[in-house]
Parts: C-alpha cells; structure tokens; sequence
C-alpha cells in the first residue's frame, strides 16, 4: 500500500510516525513531554531528516509583541510534530493547538503524537481551507514570560504578524527579539 498523495509530505510524516514509533516502544510511556520531544527529534535525524527542536515564531499586533508559539519539533522545514504525554485520549484542544499553529506558520500538515498511553497515539492535522478568526484563538497557546505580564487584548486580528526570527534569543528576556517585518494572514 503506497502513501496518500493528497496527504502533503506525507513522505515525511510517514518517517515521523515511524520514528515515533521506535521511541515509543523504545521508552514506553510515563515519561514528561521533554523526554519523548528529545528522542524523538535525535530518531528522526538518525533517519536522515532534519529536526529543529523548540522553533518559535513570534507574534505581533502591530507594535505589541504577543508571544511567541514553540513548535516541539520541525521536521524537514516541513511539518510540525507536537509530542504529548497524556494518559488520556487525544482531545480536540490539542487538535486546535495542532490547527492553530498551522495556521500561524503556514504549513500544511502536522503531527500530533501522544507517548502517555500503552499504544503510541498519533493523528495527521491538515491545514484547514478556511483559517479565519485564529488569530484570535492562538492566544491560549502563546508564551509569554512572567514578568511580561498576560497577553494583551487584540486589537485588530487581521493586523497581526507572524516573524520568524533569525537567530534566536534567551526565551526569558523582557523584550522580543525582533521587530515584526512579515504578515501572515
């Protein structure tokens, strides 16, 4: 049986999934996220493909830095896979989070892997056609440092802007590491 081609890069999530796999039997579950995060980003290198673990993007409205979203792991520049350890089923809030940064970064497809249960739990999530309103729903997945205070109130959803920064800077500095230069909407 041979891959979906209406599943984009389904090459490489195909390749995950079977990293995921190998790193679940490997360390079963009951582990923190961190642990399956880091084994499964150092399996899925050893099969040849690229991980950037913790990429961030940062998000704006107009002059005022929101937060930014940490993807647990990019895989190929790609597809962003998102680890979770829970001893529960998959739920919809984690299929949302999946969806919301889809939506921010403009990818197509991720993956949503859950290392808590007996059996690995994985689901694709495609990018939805229609992406309207997440800019207001990405709010609850953003970070922010303490002392940065709760995220503000959006002003205007469609002038909020999505900047990948180009090197990155300590997570816990006060100010963000870049000016925004680059719309996503």
């Amino acid at each position: 049986m041979g891959l979906d081609p209406k599943i984009p890069y389904g090459d490489v999530t195909y390749d995950i999934i079977g990293a995921a796999m190998r790193v679940h039997s490997r360390l079963g579950p009951g582990l923190k996220e961190i642990h399956y995060q880091r084994a499964l980003a150092a399996e899925v290198r050893t099969g040849g493909r690229t991980a950037d673990e913790e990429h961030f993007i940062e998000l704006w409205d107009g002059d005022v830095w929101l937060g930014r979203l940490y993807l647990d792991a990019l895989v190929s520049s790609v597809v962003d896979a998102e680890c979770k350890s829970h001893p529960h089923m998959l739920t919809d809030e984690e299929v949302a989070q999946v969806i919301c940064y889809l939506a921010a970064t403009g990818l197509k497809v991720g993956l949503l892997l859950n290392f808590g249960r007996k059996r690995l739990e994985y689901r694709r999530v495609l990018a939805p056609r229609i992406l309207e309103g997440w800019q207001t729903k990405v709010v609850r997945f953003l970070w922010r440092p303490d002392h940065a205070g709760p995220v503000p109130e959006i002003v205007s959803p469609a002038n909020i802007r999505v900047v990948k920064p180009d090197k990155p800077s300590a997570p816990d500095t006060a100010s963000p590491s870049v000016k925004p230069t680059a719309s996503l909407s």
